[in-house]
């Protein structure tokens, strides 16, 4: 699997939590506006999440291959669909579904990636 995919599904998960993810540095040193959240992480990694509306869209820098990525993510409800690409081309679709206090995450990449896992508030992913 991709270096990039599986945090990228994560932070998704935990953009309801995004106020204690700025707060956690050992996660990543975070700053936020009204509707922006920039981080970057402990190995160089940067990411941003802008939200409009019930749309969510994450930019991001892979340091170690220097490979930028951009993904949309499209919520309707209780489910979240989401689309992604890669500067080296790879392109990702998938969904999540929250479930009371457990998230159900699925996905698949053009790189042969694909996965299927579940969170949980009470015994994390």
């Amino acid at each position: 699997m991709r270096s990039i995919l599986k945090p990228a599904l994560i932070m998704l998960s935990l953009l309801a939590a995004a106020d204690a993810m700025a707060q956690a540095p050992s996660l990543a040193k975070c700053t936020r506006s009204a509707n922006l959240l920039a981080c970057v992480d402990a190995d160089g990694n940067t990411y941003s999440v802008n939200t409009a509306g019930s749309t969510i869209y994450l930019r991001g820098l892979e340091a170690a291959g220097k490979r930028y990525w951009v993904q949309t993510n499209s919520r309707y409800g209780q489910l979240t669909f989401f689309t992604g690409i890669a500067s080296d081309g790879e392109t990702w679709v998938g969904y999540n579904q929250r479930i009371g206090w457990t998230t159900i995450n699925r996905f698949s990449s053009s790189g042969g990636s694909s996965a299927k896992f579940t969170c949980s508030r009470i015994t994390g992913c």
